[in-house]
């Protein structure tokens, strides 16, 4: 049996030069806070500087820092190193404090330290991108690239490369052995239709062709492979992009399993350093935020209590993390506790709800206790709002998809929560709407997403629309 064939990933000059520059900015940065009253001897200063490198190195190398970034917005990349830094300044005061060495350093000179490290990263990476940027626009490092199969796919991989001039791809034009009366019209902008499969071949062969995408539905295995057979006799990169389009994508990444590659169709986006960042900003924000709500849940608390009968809180069942039962805390705002096989959800004018429920529910202060969820682990500040468990089980089986929402932590708030689709759930088309918007998030997020759905909120939250 032969051995599997394995794909390797090499250390690129781009990779090396991101090493050695945050290398550079953790010493730059630490010699900057010696002017700022660190007192310590070289020798201290030296090891100080060796062992922040190895801690960020180790965060980043398990972070995914120094992979591709082709294709990926410079935000992310920002983010994705400041998310490093963070969780390894987490490391390094341990450390420091287990060996008695924080003593050495005054607080000025660590936050010197702490703040000037992550800002040079920021500049060299931005530098670094815009540098390499302009160097591909004047024609240098630059590679053509040919696509193969005239359809849909072909044409927004065309147009995702354009959008992204810094990877530095020059067109060719796309080759098909079908003549052009039975495949769809290629869009102008995006070049022509320049010949068969042997045409593309010889001009491979010739080396005016560097990079090649084949386009072609994975069902087409045949051509595919004859394709394939046919391009191995040149030296131009070749790649399969698969028609994944046609299913309903939630958040894909490449793995391997020993050496064999795999991709995931339904996939959270919080694995590695995006989840320890986001569960970061949950712990930092969400103890902030109930730190200074602590006094107006005191009067809330005390206001529910004396108007009307029953228990301050409402704890509900509800799906959390991979569909798991969690149980969310609310302020009562209803005369009953209801928490059965039959959701009932809240209506215009409803008679269940007590008179201070009517204010905390049009002012969303009912669901300041979920600050509790966020700072246990159970919930997140943003993220899909999680449904009663009988409204999970009726519409998962009306709505495809509906259980992947259940990919990342609820939240307090969402992105459907701030585009509309707050409030009561009636039909079935809201309910899509709002799964909508779940989806979205979950493939598209960010750090900076959940911040700017953070200040929505408070817009909405003020505006008071669809909270009865």
């Amino acid at each position: 049996m032969s051995a599997p064939q394995l794909i390797h990933q090499h250390l690129s000059l781009r990779g090396l030069w991101y090493r050695i520059a945050d290398a550079l900015c953790i010493v730059l940065g630490l010699m900057i806070s010696l002017q700022r009253g660190l007192t310590t001897t070289a020798n201290l200063y030296v090891t100080v500087a060796a062992v922040a490198i190895v801690v960020f190195y180790v965060v980043a190398e398990a972070g995914g820092l120094y992979r591709s970034w082709r294709g990926v917005s410079i935000n992310r990349e920002l983010f994705g190193a400041l998310a490093c830094w963070g969780c390894s300044l987490a490391v390094l005061l341990t450390l420091g404090f287990l060996t008695k060495h924080t003593s050495h350093f005054s607080r000025i000179s660590m936050v010197t330290w702490f703040v000037v490290t992550p800002a040079m990263m920021i500049v060299a990476r931005t530098a670094a991108r815009a540098a390499l940027r302009g160097l591909r626009l004047l024609g240098y490092n630059t590679r053509t690239f040919a696509i193969v199969g005239v359809n849909e796919l072909a044409f927004q991989l065309a147009r995702n490369i354009e959008a992204t001039p810094e990877m530095g791809l020059s067109p060719a034009g796309f080759f098909d052995d079908r003549p052009p009366r039975r495949t769809p019209k290629i869009p102008p902008e995006l070049g022509g239709h320049l010949g068969t499969i042997p045409d593309l071949v010889a001009k491979a062969r010739r080396g005016e062709i560097d990079r090649i995408y084949i386009t072609f539905p994975m069902r087409a295995e045949d051509r595919i492979r004859g394709v394939l057979d046919k391009l191995g006799d040149t030296t131009a990169s070749v790649y399969i992009v698969p028609d994944f389009f046609v299913f309903q994508l939630l958040h894909s990444r490449w793995t391997d399993i020993h050496g064999l590659p795999v991709v995931s169709v339904f996939e959270t986006p919080l694995y590695g350093i995006d989840g320890l960042a986001k569960r970061l900003c949950d712990l930092v924000f969400g103890g902030l935020i109930l730190l200074l709500a602590a006094a107006p849940m005191a009067a809330i608390a005390a206001a529910v209590k004396f108007t009307s009968p029953g228990p301050v809180f409402f704890r509900q069942r509800r799906y959390g993390l991979d569909g798991r039962e969690i149980r969310v805390c609310k302020f009562r705002t209803m005369k009953v506790c209801e928490d059965g096989a039959r959701a009932v959800q809240a209506v215009r004018d409803d008679p269940r709800v007590t008179r201070v429920g009517a204010i905390l529910r049009k002012t969303s202060l009912d669901e300041l206790p979920q600050l509790f969820n966020v700072i246990g682990g159970s919930m997140s500040l943003v993220g899909p709002r999680p449904h009663p468990n009988a409204l999970n089980e009726e519409f998962r089986a009306r709505i495809g998809g509906y259980m992947l929402r259940h990919k990342v932590k609820p939240g307090i708030t969402g992105l459907a929560q701030v585009n509309g689709a707050r409030g009561e759930t009636d039909t079935p088309d809201k309910m899509e709407k709002r799964i909508e918007f779940d989806h979205c998030y979950i493939r598209e997020w960010s750090l900076w997403m959940d911040l700017k759905i953070m200040l929505k909120t408070v817009v909405v939250v003020f505006s008071g629309k669809n909270a009865y």
